[in-house]
């Protein structure tokens, strides 16, 4: 069978989406086609793992549009990955992916269907079986706080693991006050793996500061990558490679996209694709 195209509705389950969903994926696209392009020769084994896949197509509401999801843009990509694995928690997404999968027989894929949270070892282990030497690339694509802090360290134990994820301003906006002061553990603890974020807001809020909480509560989950073994960068540099995607209508923010690697390349591809956006356009922060 050949590949899907892009923008025909092929009769299966679609995800609605926004118009900004097609500026974050265009990040992923151009990451994974620096990735390929300069690491294929250089590492026989690399994985694409997509945590919350989705089902492998998007609509985009306010055109209707059909757009490529994560997994089948990383299965388009120019320069293939040698593996990949795809897990899904939501059912008929599962089932629409699986199904889409098909199109590409001669691809090494894993689908699965459970919460990405308990998947995470079983990830690392099928990736350590295959060759503990291998170059892979995660990407985590929540819509809030579904990824727990207690997963980023189990795919951190990967020797090399390039992440690119998905920081929920919106949805803290909407909980860090609710939350900050809440006497027992919350989905904001799971997700920072610390209750260190309610001392940054409540300190924030007396001094009247909280226009620099994302600021501080970015670095405070880079500061804890960085304890995983993932590359250091201060924020003042970073500042600009955390793209912003806005809800255009309203211009309101909605969430950024966070990129980690343990090697300083990986860091060097990502300020390359964030020189601009979607529109081709640069950055504004």
């Amino acid at each position: 069978m050949e590949p899907l195209i892009n923008n025909i509705d092929d009769g299966l389950f679609m995800r609605e989406s926004g118009v900004w969903t097609k500026e974050k994926l265009d990040y992923l696209s151009r990451y994974i086609d620096i990735f390929e392009t300069a690491m294929r020769n250089k590492f026989e084994t690399r994985f694409f793992v997509d945590l919350l896949a989705g089902p492998g197509k998007n609509r985009i509401r306010s055109s209707n549009e059909i757009i490529f999801g994560s997994p089948l843009i990383a299965l388009n990509a120019r320069y293939p990955f040698s593996h990949y694995i795809f897990n899904e928690i939501d059912h008929s997404s599962f089932l629409a992916l699986k199904e889409r999968c098909r199109n590409y027989p001669l691809y090494d894929i894993s689908i699965f269907n459970e919460d990405c949270n308990l998947i995470a070892q079983k990830i690392i282990e099928k990736i350590n079986s295959a060759n503990r030497g291998s170059l892979n690339l995660c990407f985590i694509d929540p819509e809030g706080f579904e990824v727990k802090w207690t997963t980023m360290e189990i795919l951190a134990s990967l020797q090399r693991l390039d992440l690119l994820i998905y920081y929920p301003q919106m949805g803290l906006n909407q909980n860090l006050g609710k939350l900050y002061d809440s006497p027992s553990n919350c989905a904001i603890d799971d997700f920072f793996g610390t209750i260190e974020w309610r001392q940054i807001y409540k300190r924030l809020l007396a001094n009247n500061q909280l226009k620099n909480v994302h600021r501080e509560l970015i670095d405070l989950y880079k500061e804890r990558l960085c304890g995983l073994g993932y590359v250091q960068v201060l924020s003042d540099e970073e500042i600009g490679n955390e793209p912003l995607m806005r809800n255009l209508q309203r211009h309101a923010p909605l969430y950024r996209l966070l990129f980690a690697s343990k090697h300083e390349l990986g860091h060097s591809f990502w300020k390359k694709i964030t020189r601009r956006d979607v529109y081709g356009q640069g950055q504004l922060f």
